[in-house]
């Protein structure tokens, strides 16, 4: 349907789309602003606090974007994670899930990005189950519940982020001929 209409109607409607959840942000602060000003000033620093705190991790996430789109071409991302990767793209993508840093919404840009160069939903799903997995984390998991535990938590987790990769990719059809086959 929006194939149909000509390139200039999607940029316009693209564009209002983009910019209405700003400007009604902008309207509701201004009204609260007339009513409560105390109370709209320490929602405006709120907001700024979260702002500050994302605009780290995403502008990191978007430097390694713009790297990715200079190094990393169509071809060399299906060969390392494309279709029929086998093992070794399971682990990598594994791998970069676990070691992955940052709040999850920073990488939402750059998993589509990946998405958009061939990558497949299901490595996509095995990447994101595996943010679960925080090295960092696991001293003070294991002082609180022990080796035990955590070593089967975390193998669980892993594989079972296995079992939602493969489920996603079987349920969710590929945008690109690429995909992922056990």
């Amino acid at each position: 349907m929006d194939k149909d209409r000509p390139q200039s109607a999607r940029w316009k409607r693209r564009v209002l789309w983009t910019g209405f959840f700003p400007a009604s942000m902008l309207v509701v602060y201004g009204i609260l602003f007339a009513v409560m000003p105390d109370k709209a000033l320490m929602a405006l620093r709120s907001s700024g606090h979260v702002f500050l705190n994302i605009s780290v991790p995403l502008f990191l996430v978007f430097i390694l974007m713009l790297v990715l789109n200079l190094f990393l071409k169509r071809a060399y991302t299906a060969k390392f994670i494309g279709k029929g990767v086998g093992i070794k793209g399971i682990i990598l993508t594994a791998t970069a899930g676990i070691i992955s840093i940052g709040p999850i919404y920073a990488w939402y840009p750059l998993l589509k990005e990946l998405r958009e160069k061939g990558v497949g939903n299901t490595l996509i799903a095995i990447f994101l189950s595996n943010r679960a997995v925080k090295p960092f984390l696991l001293p003070m998991m294991i002082a609180y519940f022990g080796w035990t535990y955590v070593l089967i938590l975390t193998v669980f987790t892993i594989l079972g982020s296995l079992g939602v990769g493969y489920c996603v990719g079987a349920l969710v059809k590929e945008k690109s001929s690429l995909s992922f086959h056990v």
